[in-house]
């Protein structure tokens, strides 16, 4: 698209001279193509430095997208108590607000959610079966879906309950992660919406399927952020689809370096941000990793340990291949939504 803008500019600007034309409308021409293409290729991300159930709200509503039909919102349940996954506290007002279910996939671990019954009873310990119905999405089986990406992955698994649903609120918490570096709403988007199954095919980058044997396979790193994108990319674009919809958040609270995957995370050393939002789940991861990278550390509140632990995982890369296979772009304004 830029490159035939280009020369359609360029042909505007020889035939505007060769017959004698205004040359300042040649310039004025190509300046204003050149400010259309900068608005196109430029996402907006919205921000708050309140986390409040108050304040999710106003930031899902600054989106200015409507949610139509049965609305999904994707959250991460945690692996106990003692993780920093959201509060239901937290995500009440907006989940009924928008008549939500909450939905959720079980894992490819060990742990007390990596079966439909072990899981229904944690989200029970945390509350959140008092807030919406809850949705464990691949409880009765697996669905394939599409990706552009096949580099590694040809397909993503799911949870078979996902044509259920016509829009999500993929409502994440960004924070570290111990293989992905750290995790946000393509995280959210991949593993996340992934069934057992698919999560075990996107840590093994395509190798294995079912989550028997995934551990013998995660030694291709950057196959296994690149599997991330894409199955990103896969669930975007179902939601992409003639009525329907997806919508990204995330919340900047709890940071540890570890995942709420982790049991036993780590505690966080960097204070609460804020909250962020978009409709490109490329810029927003983006802008989080910009405000965690451009953090001014003092004694009680530093980013350093989040930082290495990205660092150490190569972290970066999952957005930088995401935005190559075209989910979305890094370049982002910063809207703030602060009263003060």
């Amino acid at each position: 698209m830029r490159r035939r803008n280009f020369f359609l500019t360029a042909i505007l600007g020889f035939a505007l001279t060769a017959c004698g034309g205004n040359k300042q409308a040649a310039q004025q021409e190509s300046e204003n193509q050149a400010s259309s293409d900068s608005i196109m290729e430029t996402a907006t991300v919205y921000f708050t430095d309140e986390i409040t159930p108050e304040s999710l709200v106003e930031i899902f509503e600054a989106l200015g997208v409507e949610p139509s039909g049965n609305v999904a919102v994707k959250i991460s349940t945690g692996e106990s108590s003692k993780s920093n996954h959201l509060s239901p506290e937290l995500i009440k007002n907006l989940v009924q607000k928008v008549n939500g279910t909450l939905v959720e996939c079980n894992t490819a671990y060990e742990g007390n959610r990596n079966t439909a019954e072990a899981h229904r009873k944690a989200i029970a310990e945390r509350g959140y079966d008092k807030i919406a119905k809850v949705d464990i999405m691949d409880e009765e089986g697996n669905l394939k879906i599409p990706v552009n990406d096949t580099t590694w992955i040809h397909y993503d698994i799911v949870g078979s309950h996902l044509p259920n649903y016509d829009f999500m609120i993929n409502l994440a918490h960004f924070k570290g992660h111990q293989m992905g570096g750290f995790g946000g709403v393509l995280k959210n988007a991949s593993i996340g919406v992934a069934s057992a199954d698919g999560k075990a095919y996107i840590h093994s980058a395509g190798v294995v399927d079912t989550p028997e044997h995934i551990w013998e396979h995660v030694d291709n790193q950057d196959g296994f952020l690149e599997s991330m994108a894409s199955a990103a990319q896969g669930v975007h674009n179902y939601f992409k689809q003639p009525g329907k919809n997806i919508v990204y958040i995330n919340v900047m609270n709890n940071m540890s370096i570890d995942c709420d995957c982790n049991g036993q995370p780590a505690h966080p050393e960097l204070l609460d941000m804020g909250i962020m939002a978009s409709t490109d789940p490329v810029a927003l991861d983006q802008a989080c990793i910009d405000m965690v990278f451009n953090h001014e550390n003092k004694d009680g509140d530093t980013a350093a340990p989040l930082i290495k632990r990205i660092n150490d995982m190569h972290g970066l890369h999952t957005i930088d291949h995401a935005e190559k296979i075209g989910l979305g772009t890094k370049k982002y304004n910063l809207v703030k939504l602060n009263k003060k």
